[in-house]
């Protein structure tokens, strides 16, 4: 009698293809991701990635709610890995994103993030209409420097007029000073979780891995056809 072909569930296929089994090392494991490890493979910790999709489900059903409301959801994500996809992902559904260095501030003191943000929307303004050919050259060289630094900062941010109804980081401990700050002003943490991250210290945590581009990507096109659904 010939032993029935092991079926892998689809979900669960694509992680393992996207490389999202990997976790770190032992010694880098936070305690909270304990229990969710299946092994190790050449001293690298592997994630079970049915416990994974547990916490996948759980994040897209509170994505979908979000959407039904037309919640805006901020995505967060300043590693290398993470910037590119964080930005495709975030725009892909009209959602703000933060690509790059998290302004302290962002969420505890929004409303003067909003006047850097307005600043921008208003010499952006000034600039299409050709309003700015008055100022001298000197004067248009500083305004241009201008509209460079406000744009390396909040351009991903300009369509968010109010604080978001939650957050989507890449790496919970690289982004802690978000994560703090969401929970200052009480923002839900949607949050992909490598095996050095403290689950417990985000309320919809997705644990897998959190390094490598085709995992990142994956997981994010996950969040954006939860909204889209």
């Amino acid at each position: 009698m010939t032993e029935e072909p092991v079926v892998m569930n689809p979900d669960i296929e694509r992680m393992f293809k996207a490389g999202a089994h990997f976790g770190l090392i032992k010694a880098r494991r936070h305690p909270s991701v304990k229990p969710l490890i299946f092994g190790a493979k050449n001293k690298i910790e592997i994630f079970d990635l049915e416990k994974t999709k547990e916490y996948l489900d759980t994040a897209k059903d509170y994505i979908k709610s979000l959407a039904k409301n037309n919640g805006k959801i901020l995505f967060v994500g300043g590693k290398n890995e993470a910037r590119e996809a964080v930005q495709k992902t975030a725009e892909s559904i009209g959602m703000p994103y933060v690509a790059g260095r998290w302004i302290g501030g962002t969420f505890t003191n929004f409303p003067n993030i909003r006047k850097r943000v307005e600043r921008l929307e208003s010499l952006m303004d000034q600039r299409e209409k050709g309003e700015l050919s008055k100022y001298t050259k000197k004067e248009r060289l500083l305004i241009d420097r201008e509209i460079e630094k406000l744009q390396r900062f909040f351009s991903g941010i300009v369509t968010m007029k109010e604080l978001p109804k939650a957050i989507f980081v890449v790496d919970s401990k690289h982004e802690e000073i978000a994560v703090t700050e969401a929970h200052k002003v009480g923002i839900p943490v949607i949050a992909l979780c490598g095996s050095d991250c403290n689950l417990k210290g985000v309320e919809y945590p997705i644990p897998g891995n959190d390094s490598s581009i085709s995992s990142i990507r994956f997981f994010l096109s996950e969040a954006a056809g939860a909204y889209k659904a």
